[in-house]
């Protein structure tokens, strides 16, 4: 999301670098392209006038016009405001005491609603609550089925009445037999259609007067942009929501319903969904986002998937083998597999400040990471505690066991003992020199990176290549 815009924005940023000096024409030429930029992302016509408006006015004074570097003030005016449109906003849920807590999910068929009660509910696990669903979804076929299989998945149970059509008694049976259960969240999956209407806003306002829930959250699609916030304000005005959960926030959407949402409808986005697995569900903060928007990066979203990967006192063990030397390709691929559970490495490496801008035009291939997985672990335990004893023999029947070309074996053997010496010298830094040498890295990764580029791209093991594939690879 907001790739388009962050180009946009950034060429119209670039245009002002470099004046010395700008004028308020300047400023006013740069807030109508800015416009027009916002109007593409799909956000609402008045909001994107009131953002410009507002730019213009606070970056048309002394302060901006006489400084030496006006294109850094401009956007920093304009960092500002993003935050300010999307939010305030506090992503923490507001737990009853007693409980249980109930939270209704309501939301349009193909929304994701309802995996976005389990993401929510393996969210609340990780904070130590104990929620169970309820099905409550008893239009839409197999939405019951779906909700157990979700609940199995993340160790929720779920309480589902099949052949009642009265979702107000499943929702009110399901609270008691949570009270029973000891359970502090329900979370209430009510039913969807694929638009509004009438008898959807009844059964939902019949749920909701009813259960009295404490938190009412409603689900959108963010790839349908304004759409989404015409949905969002008929909702508001029958349920009165206390928040906004937007899914498919790592898609290819324009934008125009996250930073539209607020403002139009005065409901902050309590949560975003940025992937199909049930762990990709995040809190939403205006800064990181508006610094996402304006390439910044967003390392503090980063630290934290780090930390949900890596444990301290793994880290302390990676330290110690890293100063000592004993970093094995055991330890590479480990981290490897931890590194892909944070998501692509192209969405990492767009969360690093500097590198937004540029990650767009770089040849970043995650199968890459899959190749040289396979690749370590078609070598003996010795070979990969000591590469250094692997010879061309050695290469050849590595390249065979997986897939690969011997060019490909040697690559990955060079990349690992270039990350390992690099590490080694982290080892011993202080953290200001850690954050250099990491900037320097990145840059180098940039002009043209040290991610070996295998030329094999099936990734598969030899015995299911055909004979005409084998008898190639033996002649190369």
């Amino acid at each position: 999301m907001f790739e388009t815009l962050t180009q946009r924005l950034g060429d119209i940023f670039g245009s002002l670098r470099g004046r010395g000096r700008i004028t308020e024409d300047n400023v006013a030429e740069a807030m109508r392209a800015v416009r027009t930029a916002l109007l593409e992302a799909d956000v609402h016509v008045d909001v994107a006038a009131d953002f410009c408006r507002t730019v213009q006015e606070k970056a048309i004074g002394a302060e901006v016009i006489k400084t030496l570097k006006p294109d850094q003030v401009v956007v920093k005016i304009v960092h500002d405001e993003l935050v300010a449109l999307m939010g305030p906003v506090d992503p923490r849920i507001p737990y009853a005491s007693p409980g249980p807590t109930v939270i209704l999910m309501a939301g349009l068929q193909g929304s994701g609603k309802t995996t976005t009660c389990g993401k929510l509910a393996r969210m609340m696990l990780s904070h130590g609550k104990r929620p169970m669903m309820v099905a409550a979804d008893l239009k839409r076929p197999a939405a019951i089925d779906q909700l157990e299989v979700l609940g199995q998945q993340v160790g929720v149970p779920v309480h589902a009445e099949r052949g009642v059509q009265n979702p107000v008694k499943v929702c009110r049976n399901g609270i008691a037999e949570a009270k029973k259960l000891d359970r502090d969240v329900v979370i209430l999956d009510t039913a969807g259609r694929l638009a509004i209407d009438d008898e959807l806003m009844d059964e939902i306002a019949k749920v909701a007067s009813t259960t009295t829930p404490h938190q009412i959250y409603l689900v959108l699609d963010a790839m349908t942009g304004q759409d989404a916030v015409a949905t969002a304000k008929a909702f508001n005005e029958r349920l009165e929501i206390d928040g906004l959960i937007l899914t498919k926030f790592d898609s290819d959407t324009r934008g125009g319903a996250a930073l539209s949402a607020k403002k139009v409808i005065g409901k902050p986005i309590k949560f975003m969904g940025v992937g199909e697995k049930l762990d990709a569900l995040e809190p939403f903060h205006p800064d990181r986002i508006a610094g996402r928007i304006l390439g910044m990066g967003d390392i503090l979203s980063l630290v934290e998937k780090a930390q949900q990967q890596f444990d301290a006192v793994e880290a302390a063990t990676l330290e110690k083998r890293m100063k000592s030397g004993q970093f094995s390709l055991d330890d590479f691929v480990h981290h490897m597999r931890k590194v892909r559970q944070m998501g692509s490495l192209k969405d990492i490496m767009k969360k690093i400040p500097g590198m937004g801008g540029q990650v767009e035009d770089m040849d970043i291939d995650d199968g890459e990471l899959t190749r040289m997985e396979a690749i370590v672990m078609s070598m003996t335990t010795r070979e990969r505690q000591n590469p250094s004893i692997i010879d061309a023999g050695r290469r050849r029947r590595i390249a065979r066991g997986s897939g690969n070309d011997t060019e490909d074996v040697s690559a990955v053997v060079k990349t690992f003992l270039q990350t390992r010496d690099a590490m080694k010298r982290m080892a011993g830094m202080s953290m200001m020199q850690r954050m250099r040498f990491g900037s320097q890295l990145a840059n180098m990764g940039a002009a043209g990176g040290s991610m070996p580029k295998l030329k094999s791209s099936s990734g598969v093991s030899r015995r299911v290549l055909s004979k005409k594939d084998r008898r190639k690879r033996r002649k190369r």
